[in-house]
């Protein structure tokens, strides 16, 4: 099991009951949890043009997330770390990467609103537990700045909804509003985000053609909204 399981699975059991799956049984490493039955699905809701909505359902579970008020578990990785490979990726790749790694850099080192963070909150990660509503799975066990555990939301479902024209710039007045976060800040860590994860693409030898194009369309929208 990787340790970002571990870490993970450590904060699905500290959270339960604010807006993540139940554990049914946790022994210190894997977990038990309850299964999702819920007929509903944020993926095919997107796909079936409630996009809008799907990203308030999303933006509602990380307010509930965020909302506990438990100490971060044990082995929590800092913003500032799990960033690391997007500097020495931006001065290898170059093009947006650069501009990404100078505004990641600035927003890892004048975080706030600290809180125990997901770190993958997608449209997958978001199941229909029926009776019990929308609740979280598989987190990361990060720390930092809340604004980034909205920013995978743009990213996914896929990278043609991701990619589509005008998406980005639709979904960050919803989520900034649902989420009170200024928009500049929200397209700031977008970009930071979409640049570490063009970076840890590259470095692994995938296509990260997606992942460049949001960063392009969040520095198109950072140069309109100032």
């Amino acid at each position: 099991m990787a340790e970002e399981e571990y870490r993970g699975n450590a904060m699905m059991n500290l959270m339960q009951g604010n807006g993540v799956a139940k554990v049914l049984k946790y022994d210190g490493h894997a977990i038990l949890m309850e299964r999702a039955t819920g007929g509903n699905s944020l993926l095919e809701m997107v796909k079936n043009g409630c996009d809008d909505h799907a990203s308030r359902v999303i933006c509602g579970v990380v307010q509930k997330l965020h909302a506990t008020k438990q100490p971060f578990p044990a082995g929590s990785v800092p913003l500032e770390v799990w960033f690391k490979e997007l500097e020495p990726g931006a001065a290898k790749y170059g093009g947006v990467l650069a501009e990404s790694s100078k505004i990641a850099i600035e927003l890892v080192n004048n975080q706030k609103d600290i809180v125990a963070l997901h770190g993958d909150v997608h449209h997958s990660n978001i199941l229909d537990f029926g009776d019990k509503g929308w609740l979280a799975i598989d987190p990361k066990g990060l720390v930092g700045e809340r604004a980034f555990d909205y920013v995978n939301i743009f990213c996914n479902p896929d990278a043609a909804i991701a990619t589509t024209p005008g998406r980005l710039a639709r979904q960050v007045k919803i989520v900034s509003k649902a989420a009170k976060i200024h928009p500049t800040r929200l397209v700031q860590w977008i970009m930071a985000w979409a640049g570490l994860s063009a970076a840890w693409g590259l470095n692994d030898g995938e296509n990260a053609d997606a992942t460049l194009q949001i960063a392009e369309i969040a520095s198109a929208e950072l140069s309109k909204i100032g």
